[in-house]
């Protein structure tokens, strides 16, 4: 019970099913979720639901449209990570960079060979951020800050500032790293297909910090294979914590969906998500609703 405001707390199991989700639905006012789908039926089974507080930045868990026609608010937290998930696309590229990687696997593999990967001064580095939120402008300052190069796709100009704006197949063939920040939506998912894969720079890095969904995994491998790009960091996966059979191999760095997480993001992630849902319920405006686009 949270006592300041008067509200219990019901916890759904982990890996809960909609039937479970629906069946726990019936009788609330809000909803927190983080990854538990809140789906058209969660949503119809809530008669009083008022709010749905995503724990996070994105709400592709969530059927948004389903909940507008409800008349219930989406809330979300859109910038509470921006500095770990830059940090750690710059940690990626650093890693890739430097070898730092493949040089572990192969020291614990008890091989010393210093020259068996090509590696790259950083600042020299071209690198292309597609995305221009808060995150993606965030992750090109840092870089900029390194003396790297920084381009943006050209989408939002007016997001740009100092930074130059390209069109995506220019950004493609231009950078040596191609970072991602996008929403996953089913406009885009698979968006980064072999026809966007084959315009990369050969021997370039794919990082992906966003969603997994938004790659082609198997374009992705084929596409390794042909050296563009020749090599690929990912925080985030289609369907996790599965790994693709295709994405077991040496030119593929993997991180377990962690951008996003520090321990003081974590904590200001679930203070926010909890004030804004807690606002919607006492009859206050939300300070980071979420606004359906036209369909």
């Amino acid at each position: 019970m949270c006592v300041a405001v008067g509200i219990e707390l019901i916890e759904a199991p982990a890996g809960a099913s909609e039937g479970q989700l629906v069946a726990l639905a019936g009788d609330v006012d809000g909803i927190m979720t983080c990854w538990a789908p809140v789906t058209a039926a969660v949503i119809a089974a809530s008669p009083r639901l008022a709010v749905v507080s995503r724990l996070g930045v994105g709400i592709d868990n969530i059927d948004v449209r389903a909940a507008a026609q409800r008349g219930a608010t989406v809330t979300r937290v859109p910038d509470y990570c921006m500095e770990e998930v830059s940090d750690h696309v710059v940690g990626l590229v650093h890693a890739w960079a430097r070898g730092i990687a493949s040089f572990d696997r192969a020291v614990r593999a008890r091989e010393w060979n210093g020259g068996a990967v090509a590696l790259h001064r950083v600042r020299d580095l071209t690198v292309g951020i597609w995305g221009s939120g808060i995150i993606g402008l965030r992750t090109a300052e840092k870089f900029s800050a390194l003396g790297c190069s920084v381009v943006l796709d050209n989408r939002h100009p007016e997001r740009a500032g100092p930074f130059m704006v390209l069109p995506l197949s220019d950004l493609l063939q231009q950078s040596d790293v191609v970072s991602l920040h996008l929403p996953l939506t089913e406009a885009n998912r698979n968006l980064v297909d072999a026809a966007v894969l084959s315009k990369m720079r050969p021997g370039s890095l794919l990082v992906n910090t966003s969603r997994g969904g938004l790659i082609d995994v198997d374009a992705l491998a084929i596409a390794l294979d042909l050296g563009r790009p020749g090599f690929a960091a990912l925080d985030v996966l289609p369907d996790e914590p599965h790994v693709p059979d295709v994405l077991r191999r040496d030119d593929v760095l993997i991180t377990p969906h962690v951008a996003f997480s520090s321990v003081q993001s974590v904590q200001e992630l679930r203070q926010r998500a909890t004030e804004d849902l807690i606002r919607v319920i006492t009859g206050q405006a939300p300070l980071h609703p979420y606004v359906v686009p036209p369909a």
